[in-house]
């Protein structure tokens, strides 16, 4: 068998496992826990599918092997857990619950101005607004990811190898993605459009800063910042750095350009 033959074998192997192994179906559930197991959140993270237990803590969710399930509800310790083939086959999940032990803050009763304004707000009779947390629904306040770094963690998530008993699962579809290159046009398009966002910020934000102090001709400027990006340090120099320590990356940048473009002429 020739090398091409060998390629297209594993492709094809490759393929027509994931399409048998990863196939979406919908799996049936249940929760165990010592208190009421209604309304608990189920969460395929993968795939972004949603789910909640009935009164017996039973659910359905759409998921495939491999696929990342989130359990979450206000009583009970968020736990995850990692589709094998075993509930695949057998399209049942069992979950155990822990309790959830919260401490309480120790209650000042009266209201005691300190002057400081951080403790007197939390000192104070005003109410805050309900949040997620009151919910008992997962919530994220981090920055958003983009849907290309979606994609991304959606190609190459998990472990290669998931090992267990009596025989190891194989994560094809990651192992796929990784062997088509996916993964790899995936990972330089993240770094494409983060690049594209902090030249916008660059040249709306910290460029005019920069120019305010510093002569360069307006049909030099475009050039200049794209030289920026050809730095190899960029994204460390500019990602979530400070727009004072990104204006010192520019101010140092500026003088290499200044020299290239002279020496040029």
């Amino acid at each position: 068998m020739s090398p091409f033959s060998q390629k297209a074998f594993i492709i094809t192997f490759l393929f027509l496992s994931t399409i048998t192994v990863a196939q979406t179906r919908e799996i049936s559930g249940s929760i165990l826990a010592s208190e009421s197991v209604e309304g608990i959140h189920v969460i395929n993270r993968t795939s972004y599918r949603y789910s909640t237990t009935d009164t017996n803590g039973v659910f359905k969710i759409q998921a495939k092997l491999s696929d990342t399930l989130y359990f979450s509800s206000v009583q009970y310790i968020p736990k995850i857990i990692i589709v094998s083939s075993k509930m695949i086959k057998n399209n049942s999940i069992k979950v155990q619950l822990e309790d959830s032990v919260t401490a309480l803050n120790e209650v000042t009763v009266g209201n005691i101005l300190t002057g400081d304004l951080n403790s007197d707000i939390n000192n104070s009779n005003s109410e805050r607004p309900l949040n997620f947390y009151d919910l008992g629904i997962p919530g994220y306040t981090g920055l958003r990811k983009t849907q290309i770094e979606n994609r991304l963690d959606e190609a190459d998530a998990g472990r290669f190898i998931y090992w267990g008993i009596p025989t190891p699962q194989f994560n094809l579809w990651k192992i796929l993605n990784r062997f088509t290159g996916r993964t790899k046009r995936l990972i330089r398009d993240v770094k494409t459009e983060k690049t594209r966002t902090i030249l916008t910020h660059i040249k709306e934000v910290v460029g005019p800063e920069l120019f305010k102090y510093y002569d360069l001709p307006e049909n030099l400027k475009s050039e200049f910042y794209y030289s920026c990006t050809d730095d190899e340090n960029f994204h460390i120099r500019c990602t979530n750095r400070s727009d004072v320590e990104i204006l010192q990356f520019l101010e140092e940048k500026l003088i290499e350009f200044k020299i290239n473009i002279s020496s040029e002429n």
